[in-house]
């Protein structure tokens, strides 16, 4: 069975990095100031469309990833690992963009891509983990959405079977081509890198769509487009007033009962 697979794969800065320092006075992230790497997440989804490619060699595996142009770096992870190609979608009129606005570019591009039978994609990103792009990317394109995935079991005629994690454990769950899959952060992590495709792929050009290659309405972009709006970031560490040691008797625990009821 052949599968047109898409994968949606962000790069993000490095959380650990952000301050006060490295944000622009309109509330967004700097991220040319910021270290950054793919999304872990969407790694791991990326690891699930090659497990389905193994199992369907003629499938064809393309990324699509939004951002400025060091952001090709994604695709170019995905190649080196087995990824047939790619796309980046970079232009200022994206800069800001919020959950709402990325779908909406995401899918747009998408419609630019042709067929596909499933979007995989991490169920959210380290730098905004609102775990929402997945799922407003189907409801935009109009097709079913599988999220929390961990293992694609099988694909039936028509069909793909997913276990996903769910609160109180997993659940086993079909859905119709084509579909999004969401990839939760249980789920395997993405294979290495191939080093024979990072010698042949490492100096590849990636094809960059603007806003006008994609034909994207402009006010549902970026900035423009985007409802959320970041009014501060704060750097908070939490400081100890005081600290003791303390036994397990009964009477000490409830003495220290008393004091926080005070």
């Amino acid at each position: 069975m052949k599968l047109n697979i898409i994968v949606l794969a962000k790069q993000v800065p490095d959380t650990r990095c952000v301050s006060q320092a490295t944000m622009r006075a309109d509330g967004t992230i700097d991220r040319e100031a910021l270290p950054v790497i793919v999304n872990p997440d969407d790694m791991r989804a990326l690891e699930q469309a090659l497990r389905l490619n193994e199992q369907h060699p003629d499938s064809t595996i393309q990324v699509l990833t939004m951002g400025p142009s060091r952001a090709a770096d994604v695709v170019r992870e995905a190649l080196f690992r087995g990824a047939d190609g790619g796309y980046l979608l970079s232009d200022s009129a994206f800069r800001g963009a919020d959950t709402l606005a990325t779908s909406y570019a995401l899918a747009t591009a998408m419609g630019k891509m042709g067929a596909y039978d499933v979007v995989l994609c991490g169920r959210q990103a380290i730098d905004g983990e609102t775990a929402q792009v997945g799922s407003q990317v189907a409801e935009r394109l109009g097709v079913p959405q599988i999220t929390y995935a961990e293992e694609i079991l099988d694909i039936s005629e028509g069909s793909i079977i997913i276990r996903r994690r769910i609160d109180d454990g997993v659940e086993v769950v079909a859905t119709p081509f084509p579909c999004v899959i969401t990839v939760d952060g249980t789920a395997a992590p993405c294979r290495s890198r191939h080093a024979k495709r990072l010698m042949a792929h490492k100096h590849d050009h990636i094809t960059t769509w603007s806003i006008a290659d994609i034909e994207a309405d402009i006010e549902q972009c970026g900035l423009a487009g985007s409802p959320t709006r970041v009014k501060t970031v704060e750097t908070i560490v939490p400081a100890t007033k005081e600290a003791r040691v303390m036994g397990c008797s009964d009477e000490e625990i409830e003495e220290l009962m008393k004091e926080i009821a005070l």
